[in-house]
């Protein structure tokens, strides 16, 4: 389907008060205009209600300053409807629908001319806009420092969002109004001492904001399209309840260095009166360009399995910390360094997840610590360098990859840099060759630490320049990339699909930690999600931290349940089975359903969505007509109300339910399941309780196709 329609071009406005555009469905409104002061200002409302009231936008920089003289001396519009088929992802097809309008502004100051577009595209779930800036004699070069797009919000609504932070993202989010954001971010501590928090009361994005009365109305925040540029967060002002552009500078400040022709990202506005279509909207993949890749069918999403989680759990250690290996400082022949015992990234312990990986049908393998640089770990904030080509001597990686090759198994390849993207870029183009050599085709990267080069931040341009870099290279290779501490994505997987996976975010490794409260997997679909899927680490088993004899003696905030079903509502191409093979080992029956569970998908239905509090959603193999759901709630109990109509109707389905047994509590009692069978059809409405932290997951089989399987 590919219908576009032009309804005019190059109008001229006369006058420039009262552009107006409507999305395709006629429930958002737009309007366009410049102030007393020649600003632009935009305002938006959905079904009548405000969105976003009247705000300024602009951007200044070194060279110029496009915030304000300006008077709108051209339009042009446009009407799209059209679909695309992604890679991989949550449907086979993809609508991509919207009305458009470029709005040309001209400065009438003669000292200072210059022309800047506004190129606004309204979609029925949301509105996405960019600055545009042709060439043009006034400004070549352009060392931008501030953005001001502003968005006043309606009144004083509850926002799902962490603090503002140039170099990270890994908090728990804050559920408050905005009025109340200062004294929470106050009150909560921040764990990472590398980070640099922005000045000023800033908060993140992809951000949530809840209506404020009864009638409800959910909007998200975030923006499309990052390259060129610095990322965004916004600078909230609890009086007015006004959020402004900030961009992640260098430390000269400059948000971004460019040359005209330029334009910015989109920003996006997600926006409904249904949790659940905050959720379905593919609106930042929407304004995403198209698949730059002559071919994709190399890419495989896959589940794995990983030598990983001993390092957390102080098992034994996937990251070679220089107590753990018999060298001394100064030592550079390490074919004379011999592992001290807890060194996990071996070759015997690597087969021995191979063969559990083989047996029961896991496609992957992610080995952490296997390459020479771990050993200097505590200087890694002064200049560290990690060898990408360089195995321990205890790790055999020809003897591994024929073993992996012979049962099946293709193993991920880890490049921690320790925060060193610069020395990263020297050694990328031998690393990847070095991957194609041993038969890897992913590869997990990591930026824990201060940025090198030392002026740039995790979310700063060069950054954002320097992950999309990864992405491309790897794809000359053939090599699909899951990227931790890096910038907040922003649907660029679809213009680079082998960018499969984003940590980004607080993700399941702090379940040895600290852990997660339930709530947590509650928020990141209707926030992070947003800009892409999330490597979370599912599959959590042994949920009592004490049970290792480190320092930790909490208890993960999850169920075994919830655990399964956080496969549907954290839905990745790349996704991890997390724990450890002795305790996925006890719970066999359970772990069946990760084994059987798809991570690839047909369609998607979401169910019941409220933020923070519970998800429900199906989705449908891309494989087969198997149909899968999964339901998770917060800290509180409750019964998750599965409505299947949205099965073909006259076919009978076998569903394998996994849910949590009647005495089950994330905190008491977390390994409580129950696992039955029941046959349904789209008239069954099934009622699930659900436990404190809990979850559910389904597998719907057609009756009539399992005699034949």
């Amino acid at each position: 389907m590919k219908k576009v329609f032009l309804i005019a071009a190059a109008v001229m406005a006369t006058p420039a008060w009262g552009l107006t555009l409507v999305s395709p469905d006629g429930n958002l409104r737009l309007d366009v205009d410049v102030d007393s002061a020649g600003t632009p200002v935009h305002s938006l409302s959905y079904k009548g209600r405000t969105v976003i009231a009247p705000s300024h936008l602009g951007l200044s920089g070194r060279e110029a300053d496009m915030t304000r003289g300006f008077a709108v001396t051209g339009e042009s519009r446009e009407s799209v409807d059209r679909s695309w088929q992604p890679v991989w992802g949550e449907y086979e097809t993809v609508r991509d629908h919207f009305n458009e309008l470029a709005v040309t502004l001209t400065r009438q100051d003669v000292d200072s001319p210059g022309v800047m577009i506004l190129r606004y595209r309204l979609f029925d779930d949301g509105m996405g806009f960019r600055y545009e800036f042709p060439r043009q004699d006034a400004v070549k070069y352009w060392a931008i420092t501030d953005e001001h797009t502003e968005f006043a919000l309606p009144g004083d609504m509850t926002v799902f969002t962490i603090p503002g932070d140039y170099d990270t993202d890994e908090m728990l989010f804050t559920s408050v109004p905005l009025s109340q954001v200062r004294d929470e971010f106050k009150r909560k501590r921040r764990r990472h001492t590398e980070s640099q928090a922005i000045p000023g009361l800033c908060v993140q994005t992809p951000m949530l904001l809840k209506g404020l009365d009864d009638k409800p109305l959910y909007v998200s925040i975030h923006e499309a399209a990052l390259r060129n540029y610095g990322g965004m967060s916004l600078l909230l002002d609890d009086t007015t309840m006004t959020l402004t552009s900030h961009i992640t500078p260098d430390r000269l400040g400059v948000a971004a260095y460019v040359k005209l022709p330029f334009h910015t990202p989109w920003r996006t506005v997600i926006v409904s009166d249904d949790a659940r279509d905050i959720l379905a909207s593919q609106l930042i993949y929407n304004l995403n360009e198209p698949c730059a890749l002559a071919e994709t069918d190399w890419i495989k999403p896959r589940k794995f399995m990983g030598v990983w989680w001993e390092m957390f759990l102080g098992e034994g250690t996937s990251w070679a910390y220089s107590n753990d290996w018999d060298a001394q400082p100064g030592v550079t022949d390490f074919s004379k360094v011999a592992p001290s015992g807890r060194h996990a990234a071996n070759t015997a312990n690597v087969k021995r997840y191979i063969d559990f990986a083989a047996d029961n049908g896991i496609e992957g393998l992610l080995v952490e610590g296997w390459n020479e640089g771990w050993e200097d770990w505590a200087a890694f904030r002064k200049n560290h360098h990690f060898n990408f080509t360089k195995p321990y001597p205890d790790f055999d990686i020809d003897s591994l990859t024929s073993y992996a090759a012979s049962r099946g198994v293709k193993l991920i390849m880890h490049h921690e840099t320790a925060g060193n993207a610069a020395d990263y870029e020297r050694q990328l183009d031998r690393a990847f060759q070095y991957m194609v050599d041993y038969g890897y085709d992913a590869v997990k990267t990591g930026y824990v630490g201060a940025i090198i080069p030392r002026s740039e931040h995790h979310s700063s341009q060069w950054m954002v320049d320097h992950a999309i870099h990864v992405a491309a290279r790897a794809a000359d290779y053939r090599i699909m990339v899951d990227s931790h501490e890096a910038v907040r994505p922003t649907g660029l997987c679809r213009t680079y699909p082998n960018w499969v996976a984003q940590e980004s975010a607080r993700g399941g490794e702090f379940e040895a930690m600290q852990g997660n409260p339930p709530e947590h997997t509650c928020i990141l679909p209707f926030t992070r999600l947003k800009g892409g899927p999330m490597d979370y680490t599912p599959g959590l088993f042994e949920t009592d931290m004490s049970t290792y004899g480190g320092r930790h003696t909490h208890k993960a905030g999850t169920t075994i349940a919830r655990q399964l079903a956080l496969y549907l509502t954290m839905p990745s191409p790349l996704q991890m089975a997390c724990d450890l093979p002795q305790n996925y080992a006890r719970f066999m029956d359970a772990f069946q359903f990760i084994k059987d569970v798809p991570v690839d998908w047909r369609d998607s239905r979401y169910l019941e969505a409220e933020p923070g509090d519970y998800i429900t959603v199906a989705r449908l193999d891309k494989q087969s007509d198997d149909w899968y759901v999964g339901a998770i709630t917060d800290e509180n109990a409750r019964t998750a109300n599965i409505d299947l109509s949205f099965l073909p109707k006259g076919r009978k389905y076998r569903a394998t339910i996994y849910a949590d047994a009647a005495d089950a509590d994330y905190q008491t009692n977390p390994k409580a399941y129950e696992i039955r069978t029941v046959d349904v059809t789209s008239k069954t409405l099934l009622k699930q309780p659900l436990a404190r932290g809990g979850g559910v997951a389904i597998r719907l089989q057609p009756v009539d196709m399992l005699a034949a399987r």
